[in-house]
């Protein structure tokens, strides 16, 4: 009976939360086909009319359809990230085309899109507000460029490109995590692992044991090409075997190699952008970004390129130095002699502060204080709310006068289920138009170590968890009308934005303070290990961003071919682009390699991963302008809450950053924080 299928109705429990307890394997299939069925239909109510076109008839009832769809997808795709399966893997490849191909059954619908064109040609005579008017133009910009304008042969063509690309996309991230699965790296005496922490060598030994290789220690591999044992393992084989395993992902030759994935799918998108009227596949994915064009990125980011690669090459002769005549640096070692270099130089060592960053701790006396100050939010866990897995909490979020905001969950461990990397998305999304409120989930891989035993993060790790919580507090403050503009719902090269903005409270003394106490002894975080890690900020910033420099325009040069060219060896087109920005250093990797970057090619990043440091402009300009007004204050997060977090995606972007700054940002303050001035 339909009743039964728990995605058929909106949630009853509290904020719309799914009803995870209810949901079995055997609900998402009927859910997806009634959805698909549900949405085509009201699309055809909506087509059907013999009414002239008004915002009414026709903008609102498509806002409001695929409740259903939206209901199981917005699940299902969170727990095939964060909790797969054999079932989740084989149902996500078979939804992948049939979802694409429903997309394309709306967008390039002629009669809609010639309703949808019909209101957006009169919006000036209409009486709408701000946000409905600017609801029209997204849906006729969206419609577009989506290929609604086609003449019936060319959307064939197009539908065809888009539920192949859409099966590709799934099979190259399921090859990813399987292959980075197969080559996590297995140790057998504990020795090798000198230079760990306890606790990351009891998550290595749990790690083990979990696959039933007891009495040894598995090391698992992250996203990007480096990994953060390389900072403290003193044994140099060990550390090479970590990074020539995580390079080999997606190349080996295997059935989860993914080159020719690569090959087909940008060859695909650019075969597509050209039917679609653009040059390449990035200037189609730019034209509806605040970048606009290929040519604004390359324009940012190649000249910071070249100054990078030269920091790095200096960077690179104090290692060298550090080494001496012994051996020659490789990728492999530059983590660990980096540190060691700026122990000489600065007196920091940044492992010694992981005994301060109990996971807890770090999160309800550091992520949630400093929210809570900035604010006035709480956060009140409900173990009577029940989550997707085990491991994953549930919190309720309160403002200040008790009113109610949302649920936050927190997904913190990693697992073999779970996909790299960390991020946020919505279980369920604010929005007047259908009275729903908001749900959002933050995804952190953090070894877990064995049951009792503290779970101690990283420098890195704590960084990573108030940037993810920036995008949480992004989504639950958003307050719009329309599904939409809801939460984190804003241009790829803006959404990075808030969430770097939060990574400014985790060294804010009144919030380090705070939280920033070792876990033995209750005895506060040195002041000079402070003082020591923000006067060595500038370190290592050759190397940082090149590496990341180097994977955004690697994105870039993939996308920037055009469908006449012709590109038969992965590995061959990666040197060359990397040579051709002067970032080709062997000893300073791309951050993400072809294969495995899953950012660009299963993530939805293609063309868009120069975001970061797109946004990390207008962060650094906010960060100065909190600075400059008093710091963590109330009313400047009420500021920025109400003129840019609360506005979700219901105005550009660009003009709310005007209206909460002032004015447009100013790229000094990032060009200061890397070390690119010169």
């Amino acid at each position: 009976m339909a009743i039964q299928n728990p995605f058929f109705a909106p949630s009853t429990l509290p904020y719309g939360l799914p009803p995870f307890a209810d949901i079995a394997d055997e609900h998402y299939r009927p859910a997806f086909e009634r959805g698909f069925e549900e949405q085509l239909a009201e699309i055809a109510a909506i087509t059907a009319q013999e009414e002239a076109p008004t915002f009414e008839n026709t903008v609102l009832p498509l806002e409001r359809s695929g409740q259903i769809l939206d209901r199981v997808s917005t699940v299902f795709f969170n727990k095939s990230s964060s909790d797969s399966s054999d079932f989740t893997n084989q149902l996500e490849e078979e939804m992948a085309p049939l979802l694409a191909a429903h997309s394309d059954a709306i967008q390039l619908d002629s009669a809609l899109y010639a309703r949808i064109s019909a209101v957006h040609d009169r919006l000036d005579e209409l009486d709408l507000d701000a946000e409905s008017r600017y609801l029209v133009e997204r849906y006729y910009t969206e419609f577009t460029l989506a290929g609604a304008g086609l003449d019936e042969a060319d959307k064939a063509r197009l539908r065809d490109y888009n539920q192949r690309l859409s099966t590709l996309t799934t099979r190259f991230e399921k090859n990813l995590l399987a292959d980075t699965n197969e080559l996590a790296v297995v140790v057998d005496d504990d020795a090798e692992l000198d230079g760990l922490g306890a606790g990351e060598i009891s998550a290595a030994a749990e790690a083990a044991k979990e696959r039933g290789l007891d009495g040894k220690y598995l090391i698992t591999l992250v996203l990007p090409t480096g990994h953060p044992y390389l900072a403290a393992l003193t044994n140099r084989d060990l550390r090479r075997r970590i990074m020539d395993a995580s390079r080999a992902r997606g190349s080996r030759g295997n059935e989860n190699d993914n080159r020719e994935i690569v090959l087909e799918i940008t060859r695909l998108r650019a075969e597509r952008a050209r039917l679609l009227g653009f040059e390449n596949h990035a200037a189609y994915v730019t034209a509806d970004e605040t970048a606009k064009t290929p040519r604004a990125v390359a324009t940012m980011l190649e000249p910071l390129a070249l100054v990078a690669a030269r920091n790095a090459r200096a960077e690179q002769a104090d290692l060298q130095a550090q080494i001496g005549e012994e051996f020659v640096l490789e990728a492999s070692d530059w983590a660990f002699f980096s540190e060691k270099v700026r122990r000489a130089k600065y007196d920091v060592d940044t492992a010694a502060m992981r005994p301060y960053f109990e996971a807890e701790r770090v999160m309800r006396d550091g992520v949630f204080f400093a929210a809570n100050r900035v604010y006035g939010v709480t956060f009140t866990e409900r173990d009577d709310l029940v989550a997707y897995h085990e491991d994953a909490r549930v919190f309720e979020v309160h403002d200040e006068d008790g009113s109610p905001v949302g649920l936050y969950v927190l997904d913190l461990y990693t697992r073999d289920s779970k996909r790299g990397g960390a991020w946020m998305n919505p279980l369920a999304s604010q929005n007047e138009l259908l009275g729903q409120s908001v749900v959002v989930v933050n995804n952190l891989n953090v070894p877990k170590p064995a049951e009792g035993e503290p779970t101690l993060l990283s420098y890195d790790e704590v960084g990573t968890f108030f940037h993810e919580f920036g995008h949480a507090l992004h989504g639950l403050f958003a307050r719009v009308t329309y599904p939409k503009f809801a939460g984190t719902n804003v241009f790829r090269d803006f959404v990075e934005f808030p969430s770097q903005v939060n990574e400014m409270w985790m060294l804010w003394p009144e919030v380090l303070a705070n939280y920033a106490v070792h876990h033995e002894t209750g005895e506060p975080m040195p002041q000079e290990f402070v003082d020591k890690v923000q006067a060595s900020s500038a370190f290592n910033e050759g190397f940082l961003t090149s590496e990341y420099l180097a994977a955004a325009l690697l994105d870039q040069a993939w996308h920037r071919i055009t469908a006449d060219d012709t590109v038969a060896d992965v590995a061959e087109f990666e040197a060359e682009a990397l040579a051709a920005v002067g970032l080709d250093n062997p000893v300073v990797p791309t951050r993400y390699s072809s294969a495995y970057f899953a950012h660009t090619f299963s993530g939805g990043y293609d063309a868009g991963y120069y975001s970061y440091i797109w946004s990390e402009v207008l962060d650094a300009d906010t960060v100065e302008w909190f600075k400059e007004n008093g710091g963590l204050t109330r009313e400047n997060g009420d500021r920025f809450r109400h003129r840019l977090l609360g506005v979700g995606g219901s105005k550009d972007p660009l003009e709310a950053y005007r209206d909460f700054r002032g004015r447009d940002a100013v790229i000094e303050p990032l060009l200061k924080r890397r070390g690119l001035e010169g």
